[in-house]
């Protein structure tokens, strides 16, 4: 892989957000709808305050559970994480492939001047693998001689 690729290149720019002060339920329904895991939460000035993810989400029956009442009550700041790992769009895929096997996530927002401009997961990485890989055209002959033999199991 080559080192200049960068997040900007391969992160997702037209993103689903929410808003602190909106419902739950309706949040909870677009993650449904649009089969997504979670999304960014924004504020008027597209500043980042947070993130949205199922998990969060089930916290509701919890919640509801233990005040007697449906789950699925408050707005999206009730329940979002508020602590974000966030990376610039500037910054190596070999940077973000780094803080993908030393965390628990799977995907992080993309923030500019404090302001969120994407969003770039796992699966974003492996493509920037399969598109940056080399392709060979033929095998040399001169490697021909080289191939492995299959020299039965091993033990």
């Amino acid at each position: 892989m080559k080192e200049s690729e960068i997040v900007r290149k391969y992160m997702a720019k037209h993103l689903i957000t929410f808003r602190a002060d909106d419902d739950i339920n309706d949040a909870m329904a677009i993650i449904l709808k649009h089969k997504i895991s979670g999304a960014p939460v924004v504020d008027a000035n597209k500043n980042l305050v947070g993130m949205l993810s199922e998990s969060d989400c089930i916290e509701t029956v919890l919640d509801g559970a233990y005040n007697n009442q449906p789950g699925g009550n408050g707005t999206v700041g009730d329940y979002m994480s508020r602590k974000v790992m966030t990376i610039e769009p500037d910054k190596t895929i070999i940077e973000l492939a780094t803080k993908f096997v030393n965390t628990p996530y799977r995907r992080f927002p993309v923030v500019a001047r404090g302001k969120l401009v994407g969003q770039i997961s796992i699966s974003d990485v492996l493509r920037s693998i399969v598109k940056s890989r080399p392709k060979l055209q033929h095998t040399p002959s001169s490697w021909k001689i080289r191939e492995p033999q299959d020299k039965g199991v091993r033990k």
